[in-house]
């Protein structure tokens, strides 16, 4: 879909330049000591589009695209081509700027504490993608079947857990919030998601 392949390519392209430009690179990244002290919360934005290394940026781009592409399908059927788009664009968009503002609140006075990626946004996508498809498998490592449902629960229970422990560059508050931040961003467009959800979640009983 046209959304979701832009979108990788804008993160690829800003990820790419800002390697090779240290002051622009720090001057998007999420950075929560200096946001709560200069008010510079456009990085809770700029920092969704930036990426740390290579295998960083191409896991998040394959991820985003293989979830991206059947949410943006799924609500340009129901809302339309363009008001489905516009909405698939907020989804990703909400979704990364809630996850980046649990971090800020959690680390506000930590000054050893950045982080970029587009995690968040990403895992508000994939909560999304729960809704409407439960039992579909998703695949751990690449290649272990779980049914979305079940791999949501444990997702959420793990993040929880590490977000807790301190140390580590991986941001587990952005993927935990990220992901209920998407799961209410849909289900306040589409109520209707619920009943079908549960419907389906049933259906194999």
């Amino acid at each position: 879909m046209f959304i979701t392949k832009g979108i990788c390519i804008i993160i690829f392209c800003i990820s790419v330049w800002a390697w090779n430009n240290d002051r622009m690179f720090n001057s998007l990244m999420h950075y929560p000591y200096q946001e709560s002290r200069d008010r510079s919360y456009y990085r809770l934005f700029t920092s969704i589009f930036l990426h740390g290394s290579w295998l960083h940026l191409l896991v998040n781009l394959f991820v985003l695209w293989s979830f991206g592409e059947a949410i943006e399908y799924q609500f340009s059927m129901i809302f339309g081509n363009v008001i489905g788009g516009a909405l698939f664009t907020a989804l990703f968009i909400v979704s990364g700027i809630l996850a980046d503002i649990a971090t800020m609140k959690k680390h506000s006075n930590n000054p050893n504490f950045s982080s970029v990626g587009a995690s968040g946004s990403i895992s508000g996508i994939m909560f999304a993608y729960v809704l409407f498809f439960p039992w579909e498998k998703l695949y751990l490592y690449g290649f272990i079947p779980i049914p979305g449902i079940i791999a949501a629960g444990l997702y959420l229970w793990y993040s929880s857990y590490a977000a807790k422990k301190e140390g580590g560059r991986i941001d587990h508050n952005a993927h935990m919030y990220g992901a209920l931040a998407g799961l209410i961003f849909t289900i306040i467009i589409y109520p209707k998601i619920l009943p079908l959800f549960f419907d389906q979640l049933l259906s194999v009983f």
